[in-house]
């Protein structure tokens, strides 16, 4: 899952990047509202996690524009007030969920996988590849009856193909959505995990549902 945090007090984005990143997910952190809006905009995350009080443009301002945009990336708005309305403000500006601050990593992670289930595009319960599926709020990996164990990372690769079968994707676009934007390294990272998940969800069970597409990517198929 690739994630946007927007939040001026840069410690506490950050301690949100390194608990997401452990998950195997992607983070990108803008400080304030009028990058936030622009990446918003101009990238693609399966959620956006949005704090109100920030320089430029607050984050009730951010996701009003987003709307009316037609921007329907899921929206956890985060705020260190309590009261009804600025929730209920929130909400009617068109955020999927609010969460007060501080709050528990625990409690974040559930609110992300909430408002990614409800999400603002079609989003089923489990995700499905022929034998393979996933159930992204359990954290479940199974190909047919056989539960499939992942590390963080594979199962964020693992979840980025699904949510793209039978889509051509290239090393580039796994690195920048399932390591980092700003990933330096060897490009071949990509090829080494697509082999460690081919050992996890393929050979075991005698199929090949991940296919190289030689010069442009890899696609997840449905068999």
């Amino acid at each position: 899952m690739r994630v946007l945090v927007v939040d001026d007090d840069v410690r506490a984005a950050e301690t949100v990047r390194r608990v997401l990143a452990s998950e195997g997910w992607s983070v990108v952190v803008a400080t304030d509202g009028a990058e936030g809006l622009w990446r918003a905009a101009e990238e693609q995350f399966d959620v956006v996690v949005l704090d109100i009080m920030l320089p430029k443009l607050n984050g009730f301002r951010v996701v009003q524009e987003m709307r009316e945009r037609k921007i329907w990336t899921p929206v956890l708005m985060l705020s260190a007030k309590d009261g009804e309305y600025d929730q209920a403000e929130a909400l009617d500006y068109g955020a999927d969920d609010y969460l007060v601050k501080p709050f528990s990593v625990v409690v974040l992670k559930a609110h992300l996988r909430a408002v990614m289930r409800r999400g603002g595009r079609e989003r089923p319960a489990i995700l499905t590849a022929g034998s393979l599926t996933m159930d992204p709020a359990e954290r479940k990996v199974a190909r047919g009856d056989t539960t499939v164990t992942l590390t963080p990372r594979e199962y964020a690769l693992l979840e980025f193909l699904i949510r793209n079968k039978e889509t051509v994707v290239s090393k580039r676009l796994i690195l920048e959505s399932i390591w980092d934007e700003n990933y330096e390294g060897d490009e071949n990272i990509v090829e080494v995990y697509i082999r460690y998940l081919r050992k996890r969800i393929d050979d075991p069970f005698g199929v090949r549902s991940i296919e190289t597409v030689r010069g442009a990517g890899y696609r997840l198929c449905e068999v």
